[in-house]
């Protein structure tokens, strides 16, 4: 696992930056969720990561639904609002059969849309992920990755976190206890932020207002 870039002294962030977090699981004790909590805790000063908590709300993809409510109803509107007040973006996936849960593919489908405006182009983005099993997320994760470049959204191409035997490294509680995967969770998370700062230094806390 990759310790954090030195970006940071080449580039600056806005005063603020501001993280949306979302679990591709929908479980409330999950792993991913967990580890974007955790997230949360690490994240360096001037950073702030929130959790989206509403992708179950998310209806299925619809090019009718999305043109009889103009854009999508309620619940997406609520996403791309979200999405669109952040600076970046922390994608926790697990792993189902190979690859990324639908419901985070059609989280991305419905935000792809250019109706009322784009939100994935040029956004920067930071690809976790946890799982039970012994080759952690690297399936899961290489197709969202395909994805998201397909939306035209910035993938940090590194540092990767494949949390593999996830239950060994949580607590009853469901904190990260382990040393190492919470100081590469935080490598991660100081390197969104400068990636952010990187390719999309002209974002400002007003210009992410605007948008929202």
């Amino acid at each position: 696992m990759n310790p954090p870039s030195n970006l940071s002294k080449m580039f600056t962030a806005p005063t603020t930056t501001h993280i949306l977090a979302i679990s591709g699981s929908l479980r409330r004790g999950s792993y991913n969720r967990r580890l974007l909590e955790t997230a949360a805790e690490l994240a360096p000063a001037g950073t702030s990561i929130t959790l989206y908590d509403e992708l179950a709300t998310i209806p299925m993809f619809d090019e009718d639904l999305e043109s009889a409510t103009g854009g999508g109803p309620e619940p997406v509107r609520r996403l791309r609002d979200a999405v669109a007040s952040a600076h970046g973006l922390l994608i926790a996936t697990p792993e189902y059969n190979q690859s990324l849960p639908g419901v985070l593919k059609n989280a991305i489908d419905w935000l792809s849309r250019g109706t009322p405006m784009e939100l994935l182009a040029g956004k920067p983005v930071a690809i976790v992920g946890a799982s039970g099993g012994r080759w952690g997320t690297r399936l899961a994760q290489a197709a969202l990755r395909q994805v998201l470049n397909a939306t035209e959204a910035l993938v940090m191409p590194a540092p990767a976190l494949h949390v593999a035997q996830a239950e060994s490294l949580f607590d009853q509680q469901g904190r990260l206890v382990d040393v190492r995967t919470r100081q590469a969770l935080e490598s991660v998370v100081i390197s969104l932020t400068e990636w952010i700062a990187r390719v999309a230094p002209e974002q400002s806390d007003e210009d992410v207002a605007r948008c929202a």
